[in-house]
């Protein structure tokens, strides 16, 4: 991996742990193989998903993304501002703060999306063609001279009308502090395309009490150590505070951009009473 590429601090032995309430073994075992299950279901209809219209294809997005997240035992808790259903004309750029793999589902859940992706994932069996299929972005991440070219990439889809998903963060961060900076190269894109962007919050909670290191996966994190501890934490609840976007014109370069959007995520305002709870 290259050296200017952000990474964080976290790790899975300080970070990622749950201290409430345990499923037990037999219903967290249930849990797992009907989150996969919905998973794979939904990879396998995904062509036939792109028959259809863009208002259609947003709406069976949407419950399939529900699906996914409480099939794997974890509620839905959405806030702020309100989310039309239907697209704006122009771009938008969707960027949120980076806790788990659970975030791109649940973002799929409330606000669908074309996704960045690093380029390896297009050669992988199964997923690769599906994300391909899906209009994911591809861009090398590894490459400090491929930038320029990524940053086209996302002008142009954002150009072309389309809402992208980005984590601005760059790397996942376990959820108990503000996380790392936001990179301002997506916004750049924004910039060049006349976009507007749209800061989203994720955060994870158990009960009262913060369950980010349930749903963290950080570091070297084994994917199927995260999943796990996903299904046994009791109580888990995804919260998704959708803000109110805004003109890349209204700020004066892309750092500020960044720097507008970054605040925006990390406000106290972000942590309002849930206006939906979703079981």
């Amino acid at each position: 991996m290259s050296g200017w590429l952000p990474v964080a601090p976290c790790t899975p032995r300080d970070c990622a742990y749950h201290e409430g309430a345990v499923r037990p073994p037999l219903p967290a075992a249930g849990l797992l193989a009907a989150g996969c299950a919905v998973t794979l279901l939904g990879l396998l209809c995904a062509p036939a998903a792109l028959l259809l219209g863009p208002g259609h294809r947003d709406r069976l997005v949407r419950r399939w993304a529900r699906a996914v997240v409480r099939a794997f035992g974890v509620r839905i808790r959405v806030t702020g501002a309100p989310v039309e259903r239907v697209r704006p004309p122009t771009g938008e750029l969707v960027v949120a703060n980076h806790v788990s793999w659970l975030d791109i589902p649940l973002l799929a859940a409330v606000l669908p999306a074309r996704m960045l992706a690093k380029s390896e994932i297009r050669s992988w069996p199964v997923l690769g063609p599906v994300a391909a299929l899906g209009g994911t972005l591809f861009i090398e991440r590894d490459r400090l001279r491929a930038l320029p070219d990524a940053v086209r990439t996302l002008a142009g889809a954002l150009g072309a009308g389309s809402r992208v998903a980005v984590f601005p963060q760059g790397s996942t961060w376990c959820g108990r502090s503000a996380g790392g900076r936001f990179r301002p190269a997506a916004f750049q894109a924004a910039v060049d395309a006349g976009a507007s962007v749209r800061p989203v919050r994720i955060s994870y909670r158990t009960g009262r009490t913060n369950g980010s290191g349930a749903a963290a996966f950080v570091g070297d994190d084994p994917i199927a150590a995260s999943l796990w501890r996903v299904v046994t934490a009791a109580g888990l609840i995804a919260e998704i505070h959708v803000m109110p976007q805004f003109s890349a014109a209204d700020e004066p370069d892309r750092r500020a951009l960044a720097r507008a959007a970054q605040s925006a995520v990390a406000s106290e305002s972000a942590n309002l009473p849930p206006s939906s709870v979703h079981h």
